[in-house]
C-alpha cells in the first residue's frame, strides 16, 4: 500500500497518467499518395485538459493514400518536462475515411498507439497504450460537427468527443481562419499500473481554438494557431478511499507554429 501511496501522490502533484496526443483526422481528396511532414513548436503541451509539459518541440510525419492515412506523431519537451512520460513521447496512428454521403456525411475508424520510451511501471506510467476510435463527421450549413468515440485497453475505459469547426475565408491575406471547439469526458478504470485495487480516473475537457493557414509555396504551409483548452472535474480514486483531484488538470492558451511539407 506505501507503493500505491507514492504513485497516487506523484500522481496529483502534477504528472498526468497518459501523455496522449490526438491524432489528426484524415481529410479523403485525391486517391493519390503523398507524404506530409510537419515539424511543429507549441507553448504547452495539453492533452484532454491536462498539462502534460511546458514548451515543446512536435514533430509529425503522416502518409496519405486516398482516404487511408498513418502516420507518426511526437513530443519532445524543452521546459517542464514530465519524466517517464512526455519525455519523450511517440504515437503512431492510422485512420481510413469512408464518404457515406459525398461532401456531407463520412465516417472514419482508426486508431493511436501512444508510446513513452523512458516510463517506468514502478513509477506509475505505462510504456505504451493502444485506443482505438471511431468518428462520424457530418457538415451542414459550412459547419462540420465530429462526434468520436475513444476507448482505450489499457487505461479500460472510453472517451467522448463533440467537435466542431468552421472556416472564415480572408480573401484579401490569402487565408481563412480556421475556428475549433471540443468538449469531451473521460473515464478510466485502470489508471495507474501494478495497483491493486485498481485506481480510476475521469473528468472533462473543452478547447476552443482558432488557426490561421499560410501558403509558402505549392507544397508547403505556415500555419499559426491559437487555443485556450481547459480540465474539470478531474480526479482519481482508489477502491473506497475518497477521490482526488488532479492537480494537472488546468487551464491554459496555447500558440503553435507548424510548417507541413508535402512530397
Amino acid at each position: 500500500m506505501k507503493k500505491i501511496a507514492l504513485i497516487l501522490a506523484a500522481l496529483v502533484a502534477g504528472a498526468s497518467l497518459s501523455a496522449q496526443a490526438p491524432a489528426a483526422p484524415a481529410t479523403p481528396e485525391a486517391a493519390s499518395s503523398s507524404w506530409v511532414f510537419t515539424p511543429a513548436f507549441t507553448s504547452q503541451y495539453m492533452f484532454r485538459g491536462a498539462r502534460l509539459g511546458g514548451p515543446s518541440f512536435e514533430p509529425s510525419l503522416e502518409y496519405d493514400s486516398g482516404s487511408f492515412a498513418v502516420g507518426v506523431w511526437a513530443n519532445v519537451p524543452l521546459k517542464d518536462k514530465v519524466d517517464g512520460q512526455s519525455d519523450p513521447e511517440f504515437d503512431f496512428y492510422g485512420s481510413y475515411t469512408m464518404d457515406l454521403v459525398k461532401d456531407t456525411l463520412s465516417i472514419a475508424p482508426g486508431v493511436t498507439i501512444y508510446t513513452y520510451p523512458n516510463a517506468k511501471k514502478a513509477n506509475g506510467f505505462y510504456k505504451a497504450t493502444f485506443e482505438p476510435n471511431l468518428a462520424l463527421n457530418y457538415t451542414v450549413g459550412g459547419v462540420k460537427f465530429s462526434p468520436k468515440l475513444y476507448y482505450d485497453f489499457v487505461l479500460k475505459g472510453p472517451t467522448a468527443e463533440l467537435t466542431a469547426a468552421y472556416a472564415v475565408p480572408l480573401k484579401d491575406l490569402s487565408t481563412e481562419l480556421d475556428f475549433t471547439g471540443t468538449y469531451g469526458t473521460f473515464k478510466w478504470t485502470s489508471a495507474v499500473p501494478d495497483t491493486s485495487p485498481d485506481i480510476k480516473n475521469w473528468g472533462n475537457y473543452y478547447l476552443l481554438g482558432v488557426a490561421a493557414p499560410f501558403q509558402v509555396s505549392k507544397d508547403s504551409k505556415l500555419t499559426v494557431g491559437f487555443a485556450y483548452t481547459k480540465g474539470s472535474s478531474n480526479f482519481f480514486k482508489q477502491g473506497v478511499a475518497g477521490k482526488v483531484a488532479n492537480t494537472a488538470a488546468v487551464g491554459r492558451g496555447v500558440l503553435t507554429i507548424s510548417y507541413a511539407i508535402t512530397f
